[in-house]
């Protein structure tokens, strides 16, 4: 590239990353075409199965034992609301460089400050979750009592009637698992708007735009037409689905039993899901079109990604939670446009950590941010990273229903820390779907141990303070101290 790229990141909300896979029966024509020009990371993941903590970590290029950010944000009963007051944020160093910084859709980062205050000069529109934006103050929050059970909305008594994809829980707001809607979330506003900056865009300075959707997020409810496109008897439920978890924690079941559906309702959630993702298909390609019409398309770097995935059926869970399955965890990613080698499937372990330094690098902006994450530069231009990660980690403590967990994994096996319950350990080459739990086999200490040695080692190095050391918490099988063992 002769000049400093125009960067374009469209990110979706809780998409499976399988979805953008060619041989997945989601129907993306959009993203097929962009990955014959792309890069596809097919082994990308979020540090934790939520909205707020992944952002925050797109955004910084951290952790969430380093940026401070871990549960939405905007909650009654959140315990982090915002970055910690150190943090730089990637936008505004792009910001700082030169760069016209646009926005537009969901932003879920911090619920104090909005994509104003953190390098963008433009907020096209912003859609807003929860209870929106607060003051920084310390002071309890109770928004649900007037929101929601105080008579303004449908709460569910004895006896319902059970319509098909109704999800009933006395004493709980009325729940429908899918539905549609001709313009869900704003995701089409978001889009359009941002279609007109680019089409109108004649600055001799280079742009950054980030396009925020909210869809496929539950509930799903994408406009009929895309439903229409899927036949319910070409729909199958995923092998993990008929999981009973026998061997897992009590709370994996626990939130299986909550998604109170038959079979039938099941395969109508997954066929509303694949819609949405063809829907936001749909929006990705008015982007695509708005680039190429522009005559751009040869410096305009395209970056395609969720911030975490979706269940999608598997073990018999939707949306994203504590259980600590790959769907929840396995992200989309693909970066391509410009001079990017593309038509490439990569299946490095790659970090949602990693793109900021590597927006950076590709917008020759050197960051005075110590990044956790690492440039994936080398991998789109058919170069090689020297010593690439071999494990991935997590760090969530849970969100609205609180539990911390950790985990890490490598090719061969995953180990699962779990505060609230008993661990689990999973030999991935064996058992991909993650369906048998071997954590006590105890031939298998030796792996266990070395497992939480690594834990440890990945804690300090990020400041995770984990480690409380009294007797009560003490329950990791192998305490911080394993890694002065020599």
């Amino acid at each position: 590239m002769k000049n400093r790229p125009n960067i374009l990141i469209f990110m979706t909300d809780q998409q499976n990353a399988a979805t953008i896979n060619p041989d997945h029966i989601a129907k993306t024509p959009n993203i097929d075409k962009f990955l014959k020009k792309a890069v596809h990371f097919t082994e990308s993941y979020c540090p934790a199965p939520h909205c707020c903590p992944s952002r925050a970590t797109f955004f910084t290029g951290l952790y969430p034992s380093q940026h401070g950010v871990w549960n939405n944000v905007e909650i009654d009963n959140a315990l982090s609301r915002g970055v910690y007051d150190s943090i730089v944020m990637f936008p505004e160093e792009l910001q700082k460089a030169g760069y016209n910084t646009y926005f537009s859709g969901k932003w879920h980062v911090s619920a104090y400050e909005g994509p104003l205050d953190r390098g963008f000069d433009v907020v096209l529109r912003e859609y807003i979750s929860n209870y929106g934006r607060i003051l920084k103050e310390n002071l309890p929050k109770a928004n649900d009592w007037e929101h929601v059970y105080s008579g303004k909305v449908k709460i569910d008594g004895e006896n319902e009637p059970k319509d098909f994809g109704r999800i009933i829980k006395e004493g709980y707001p009325t729940y429908y698992q899918f539905g549609s809607d001709e313009n869900p979330f704003g995701d089409t506003d978001s889009v359009n708007l941002a279609c007109e900056v680019i089409e109108n865009y004649n600055n001799s300075q280079p742009f950054f735009m980030y396009v925020g959707a909210t869809g496929p997020h539950d509930p799903y409810c994408p406009p009929q037409e895309f439903i229409d496109m899927y036949n319910v008897n070409d729909i199958h439920l995923p092998e993990s689905f008929y999981d009973e978890m026998e061997d897992k924690p009590e709370l994996y079941r626990r939130t299986k039993e909550r998604f109170d559906l038959t079979e039938e309702e099941h395969i109508e959630s997954l066929r509303h899901y694949l819609a949405f993702c063809s829907y936001e298909d749909h929006l990705f390609g008015k982007l695509l079109d708005a680039v190429n019409k522009k005559g751009i398309a040869d410096n305009t770097i395209i970056i395609y990604l969720t911030d975490h995935g979706d269940y999608l059926g598997a073990h018999g869970l939707w949306a994203k939670g504590l259980p600590c399955f790959r769907e929840a965890y396995n992200i989309c990613a693909a970066i391509g446009g410009a001079d990017i080698n593309g038509g490439i499937c990569n299946d490095e372990l790659v970090s949602l950590a990693d793109f900021a330094p590597t927006i950076m690098e590709l917008a020759g902006v050197k960051s005075e941010v110590n990044y956790l994450g690492r440039s994936l530069v080398p991998f789109l231009y058919n170069e090689k990273a020297e010593n690439w990660r071999t494990e991935m980690y997590t760090q969530t403590n849970g969100n609205e229903l609180y539990g911390i967990q950790r985990a890490v994994w490598n090719k061969k096996w995953k180990y699962v820390y779990n505060g609230f319950a008993y661990d689990e350990l999973y030999d991935l080459e064996n058992d991909p779907l993650e369906l048998k739990n071997l954590i006590n086999e105890k031939s298998l200490q030796p792996v266990i141990k070395d497992m939480c040695k690594k834990i440890w080692a990945f804690s300090k190095g990020t400041k995770d303070n984990c480690t409380c050391p009294y007797i009560m918490v003490s329950l990791v099988p192998y305490g911080p101290g394993i890694i002065l063992e020599k």
